[in-house]
This record gives structure tokens, C-alpha cells and sequence, in this order.
């Protein structure tokens, strides 16, 4: 009876209210486990999922919620969403008006083209989802009046593949555990990776550029980063990652270019608990590495920093010195190789000098590589008042690159 009477109401609304036919009847009449290929056209949401269905659009269907809340909530384990057009959700951020908002586990969504919504989607406390080959937009606003294009809590060993976001503000992963993060585009927006207490997530083979920051960590642990392509993050705060109080951190074979800083980290709470950084190219950037804190103890190994302004800094310079630095390809390296094995016979220094203006002011950033801004350099060194500090020491800097060491990656 009650079935009946909401199917009644729906089709009241079709005939009196709505521009487009509403999706939720042709969901209604669907039975659980069932495929639901829609005619091509169009049709209204808001679209809620309280059973196992297969919406499969085949590209040719648009769920337009009409500016009313999220376009589709999923509350059924095992719910597929395939091949559609999501558009137009509310722009409430209360109640995180989404095109999508997963409640359920073992879900597939694919191949979706999700735009002018707020939230892209939202997923709150579920497991085991797949979210794949969705291009995903939000409204038109400012990077901050934006909603996230994924926003995740609570919500664990779901694969996030091969997405593209664009236009939205960040990636928010927060208490999640876990997921894995691999292959997926993100241009064009603020932050592209956030995660918060979230631990044993890997973040893998993505491309993060022209964005404000690339992937912000704050307390979590055993994560992951490798293959990633960072570039283009200029503003005066564009780090390509920064780490807070995170233990226990690979980053591996990424690629950063052209960023403010390329990684900003923090000393390790313990000392079993270090941050490693081994075989990544930092190129074009202000300042490839930026330490903040009293404790050295991270690995950095086998990277190549190339043309970089600054290759190193650290808010106390000598706590840099207590990394462990060997094998690393320093394109300012003075040194020989006269045993042609590879590496240059006596140690890579790094000196901190008592001032870098562009460093310590950063808005005269806008004049840097200006012959005024290096004839400024150039006197600071020249008459520098005290010795420098040594901020590193590599004991087996490598000598030259090989043609297969970058493997194409500039």
C-alpha cells in the first residue's frame, strides 16, 4: 500500500512539477539484483538506492537533481552505477550536497560523469567500493567555495582508480584506513590528496597538477607515495607534499617539478619512525626539501635534485645534517670521479648561509632568477659575517645521471 500511495505521488510530481521524468519510479519498479538500462534522455533526481540494483546509463542517460540535495544516495551493499551524467546537486555544505553519497559497501561506480554538484563524491563509512574512470567537476566558484571532489570518512579498503577531478577543492580522506588511491588525475583545484588520521593508505601513479598543494599528511602512518607526478604548484605555499607528525612514510619514485617547496616535513615522533625518500627527481622547484623541527633521522636515498633554487632548507640548518644522505645525484656537485665507479670521490656539502632573501621574505619570490636578486646572493656570501653552517653531507653523491636514471620523467 505504502509502495503504491510514493509511486502515486512521484508520478503526480512527473505530470505537475518536474521538467523530466523521475528517475526514482523506474528505480522503484526495478527488483533487487535487477539491471536498469533508462531510455536515453533525461531525468530528474534527487535518486535514492535502498536495494542492490545496476544503473547502467551506457552513456546516454542524465540525472539531473535540479539544485535539491544529492543527486543519488546509495544505501545498498553491492549497488553498481554505471555510465551516467550526474548533475546539478543542492549547494549545501551542511548537509553535503553530493552527485553522489555512498553509505553502502561493495559498491561499483564507473565511468560516470559527474559535474556541477558541490561534493563529487561523498563516501561515509563504507568498505570496499570501487570508484573508477569518473571525471568529476564541482560547482562554478572559487577553489575554496567548492565542495571536495571525494570526501571520505570512516570508510575503508576501497580502490580509488583512474578518476580525473577537476575544478574542485581537495581530496579529503579523514579516519580511513587502508585504501588505495592509483592512477587518477587532479588539476585544476586546491589540495589534491588530504589525509587525516588516516593510516596504511597508498597513493600511487597519480597526477597532481596546477592545484594550490599536492598531498597534504597529518597523523597518519605506513603510508605509501610512489610514482606520483606533482607539478606546476607556484603559489607561495605550493608544496607538492607536506608531512605533519607522520610515522613510518615511503615516498618513492615520485616525480616533483616546478613547485614552491617539493616536500615540507617535519621531524619523526620516534626514532624507529622515519620518513624514507629514496629515488624521486625534485627539479625546477624553490626548494626541493623544506625540515622543520629539532631531530633528523629520515632516509634520502638515490634522489636526483636538478636545477632546483634551493636543493635544501631547514628551520634549524644543522638538524638536517642527522638524515641519512647517500647515493643522491646533486647537479652543483664540484667533485670528481677518478675511480669511475659511478659516485664522486669525496662527500657532496650543502652550506647554509645567514640569509637568503628571497627565503626569509617571501613575497620577493615574484624577482627571483633577476640578475638583481643574484648579485644580492652573490654579496651575502661574499660578505658574510660568520662560516655557514653545514645543512648535509652526502658521503657517495652520485657522479652524473644516466640515461635511464630520470627514465623520461622531466
Amino acid at each position: 500500500m505504502r509502495r503504491g500511495l510514493f509511486l502515486s505521488v512521484l508520478l503526480f510530481k512527473s505530470n505537475t512539477l518536474l521538467a523530466f521524468p523521475p528517475m526514482q519510479l523506474y528505480v522503484e519498479l526495478t527488483p533487487a539484483g535487477g539491471v536498469l538500462r533508462p531510455e536515453p534522455g533525461h531525468y530528474s533526481g534527487p535518486v535514492v538506492l535502498t536495494r542492490p540494483i545496476t544503473i547502467d546509463g551506457q552513456g546516454q542517460v542524465t540525472i539531473d537533481a535540479e539544485g535539491d540535495g544529492s543527486v543519488i544516495t546509495i544505501e545498498a551493499n553491492n549497488t553498481v552505477l554505471r555510465g551516467l551524467h550526474i548533475t546539478n546537486s543542492g549547494d549545501s555544505f551542511d548537509k553535503i550536497n553530493s552527485g553522489i553519497t555512498l553509505k553502502a559497501d561493495q559498491a561499483i561506480i564507473e565511468n560516470n560523469h559527474i559535474d556541477n554538484v558541490l561534493f563529487g563524491i561523498n563516501v561515509q563509512g563504507s568498505n570496499g567500493n570501487i570508484i573508477r574512470d569518473n571525471k568529476i567537476s564541482s560547482k562554478d566558484a572559487s577553489p575554496s567555495q567548492r565542495g571536495d571532489g571525494l570526501r571520505m570518512w570512516n570508510s575503508h579498503d576501497n580502490l580509488i582508480e583512474k578518476n580525473i577531478f577537476i575544478n574542485v577543492r581537495d581530496l579529503y580522506i579523514t579516519n580511513s584506513l587502508t585504501n588505495r588511491f592509483i592512477s587518477n588525475e587532479i588539476s585544476q583545484s586546491r589540495i589534491g590528496f588530504e589525509l587525516v588520521f588516516s593510516h596504511e593508505n597508498e597513493i600511487i601513479g597519480n597526477s597532481i597538477k596546477n592545484n594550490t598543494r599536492g598531498i597534504v599528511l597529518v597523523y597518519s602512518n605506513d603510508l605509501l607515495l610512489k610514482g606520483n607526478h606533482i607539478s606546476h604548484l607556484r603559489s607561495f605555499s605550493g608544496f607538492a607534499m607536506a608531512l605533519k607528525e607522520c610515522n613510518s612514510v615511503q615516498v618513492l619514485e615520485n616525480v616533483i617539478l616546478h613547485c614552491s617547496i617539493g616536500i615540507s616535513a617535519n621531524a619523526p615522533l620516534n626514532p624507529e619512525n622515519i620518513l624514507t625518500i629514496k629515488n624521486n627527481l625534485f627539479s625546477y622547484n624553490n626548494i626541493a626539501l623544506y625540515f622543520y623541527g629539532e631531530k633528523g633521522g629520515h632516509i634520502i636515498h638515490d634522489n636526483h635534485f636538478i636545477s632546483n633554487m634551493l636543493d635544501v632548507q631547514a628551520s634549524a640548518p644543522p638538524a638536517s645534517f642527522f638524515n641519512d644522505w647517500s647515493g643522491n645525484y646533486w647537479d652543483n656537485y664540484a667533485g670528481f670521479d677518478l675511480d669511475n665507479d659511478g659516485y664522486g670521490d669525496t662527500p657532496f656539502e650543502l652550506h647554509s648561509w645567514s640569509d637568503r632573501l628571497w627565503v626569509d621574505i617571501p613575497m620577493t619570490q615574484f624577482f627571483r632568477g633577476t640578475p638583481i636578486l643574484e648579485a644580492l646572493d652573490f654579496l651575502e656570501r661574499l660578505t658574510r659575517f660568520s662560516d655557514p653552517k653545514v645543512m648535509l653531507r652526502d658521503s657517495r653523491p652520485k657522479f652524473k645521471v644516466e640515461n635511464n636514471s630520470t627514465n623520461g620523467r622531466l
